[in-house]
């Protein structure tokens, strides 16, 4: 029995393989058939292929049933491990198992979504993927959405105004927005005044350097307006400026909540109607069905993330 060449290899397929174990450990046609799921004829079928194949009859007929050859038998231990292999292989990329996991996720994310969601899931990691590292990419919409195309990220937080067919997504939570600012430019918060809104000096947090953004839309279309003195891309820079001018910042509530204590700052509920936006995880069809993109996936869908057990 000689190398198989690519060609000849062309002609092998899995199917044949299991026949030809099959027929080794049954020597039964009738058996390999009943076995596999196939008619006797697909069997004799297979068998005629293999002999083409190998140049050898490989199995002859006998009163018994199917006697292999020395080239069949030869076979047998090589073919084995060969479809042990595979299913090896195919069965490790249908499982995912997080304590013994290695590698790093790579998350597209803006300030928002890392200050709410990415340490939550930092912490999962280290308590249950302790060989996962987490590698976060300060990426708006359209650069998230090429970055999950070519492959450079396997997951993207945020809201997209349009999702491309080859992306997949989850919404996780509505987000709504709050007004934050010193005690002394929010004197009656909880809640604040149209008038005293427009007055004050309004910072703006826009990853792409605008000066304006949803409030100003929502201003216009009540014929009002704002001072917007400072635009900065992140929002923990705007409650740091927040806390020490004295101007006002409207940002994420999650946000609000978290983090505007910390800077002595107070929050109130705007003035004026503010469209809430959904917060998704978003990932390539291409890894509908990866398991690790999967438990990921369900881990943020559970942002409160459970204790460990």
């Amino acid at each position: 029995m000689t190398d198989l060449s690519d060609t000849e290899l062309r002609r092998l397929d899995l199917t044949l393989l299991l026949v030809l174990l099959g027929l080794l450990k049954y020597r039964k046609a009738s058996d390999v058939a009943e076995s596999l799921g196939l008619t006797q004829s697909a069997i004799s079928q297979a068998l005629k292929r293999l002999r083409s194949l190998f140049k050898d009859e490989l199995f002859l007929r006998r009163p018994h049933g199917m006697e292999p050859t020395a080239t069949a038998l030869a076979l047998e231990a090589p073919v084995t491990a060969a479809v042990e292999a595979l299913r090896g292989a195919l069965g490790t990329a249908q499982r995912f198992d997080p304590a013994t996991a290695r590698g790093t996720v790579r998350i597209a994310a803006l300030d928002a979504q890392q200050a709410v969601l990415i340490p939550q899931l930092a912490q999962l990691l280290r308590t249950y993927a302790p060989g996962l590292n987490l590698s976060v990419l300060p990426l708006g919409r359209d650069a998230a959405v090429d970055a999950l195309v070519d492959n450079r990220v396997d997951l993207a937080l945020g809201f997209l105004l349009e999702q491309p067919d080859s992306i997949s997504g989850l919404r996780l939570y509505k987000e709504s927005f709050c007004v934050v600012g010193r005690p002394d430019a929010l004197p009656d918060a909880p809640a604040i005044s149209l008038e005293a809104f427009c007055s004050a000096d309004h910072v703006l947090v826009s990853p792409g350097g605008e000066m304006r953004g949803i409030v100003d839309e929502e201003l216009d279309r009540i014929g009002q307006s704002r001072r917007v003195s400072l635009g900065l891309p992140a929002f923990l820079p705007a409650l740091a400026a927040v806390s020490v001018s004295g101007a006002l910042v409207t940002l994420p509530t999650s946000i609000a909540h978290s983090f505007a204590p910390g800077f002595g700052l107070v929050v109130a509920a705007p003035p004026i109607a503010v469209r809430p936006f959904p917060v998704s995880v978003f990932w390539h069809r291409r890894n509908e069905r990866d398991p690790r993109t999967r438990w990921l996936v369900d881990r943020l869908a559970e942002h409160d993330l459970p204790a460990p057990p």
